[in-house]
C-alpha cells in the first residue's frame, strides 16, 4: 500500500511516497540531513542544491568504497576456502580419491 511521509531535509519539507516503513524513511531523511549539515559547516557559502549534489557524491563514494571492501572480503574468503580445501585434500589418504 502506497503512503505518503513528510520529512525535512536541510530545512526543506519533502513528501515521500512509497511502501517503506515510516521510521525507515525518516531515518534515511535524517541521515541525508546530517550529511548536508556537516558539509555546510565546512563551506563558506553553498546553496542547498549544491550541498545536495555534494552530499550525493559523498554518499555514492561511501557506497562504492563499501562495495569494494565487500568484494575484497568475498575474494579473500574464496582464497581461504580454496587453501583449506587443498590442505584437507593433501592430508587425506590418496586411496579415497580412486
Amino acid at each position: 500500500m502506497t503512503k505518503t511521509i513528510d520529512v525535512e531535509i536541510y530545512g526543506q519539507r519533502y513528501v515521500i511516497r512509497g511502501e517503506a516503513d515510516d521510521a525507515y524513511i525518516r531515518r534515511l531523511a535524517h541521515f541525508v540531513d546530517d550529511h548536508m549539515k556537516r558539509l555546510a559547516e565546512g563551506m563558506k557559502t553553498a546553496t542547498p542544491s549544491k550541498l545536495a549534489v555534494l552530499t550525493a557524491i559523498n554518499l555514492a563514494h561511501q557506497l562504492f568504497e563499501s562495495e569494494k571492501r565487500r568484494a575484497q572480503g568475498e575474494a579473500d574468503i574464496e582464497r581461504r576456502m580454496e587453501s583449506l580445501m587443498e590442505s584437507i585434500e593433501e592430508q587425506m589418504p590418496t586411496s579415497l580419491f580412486r
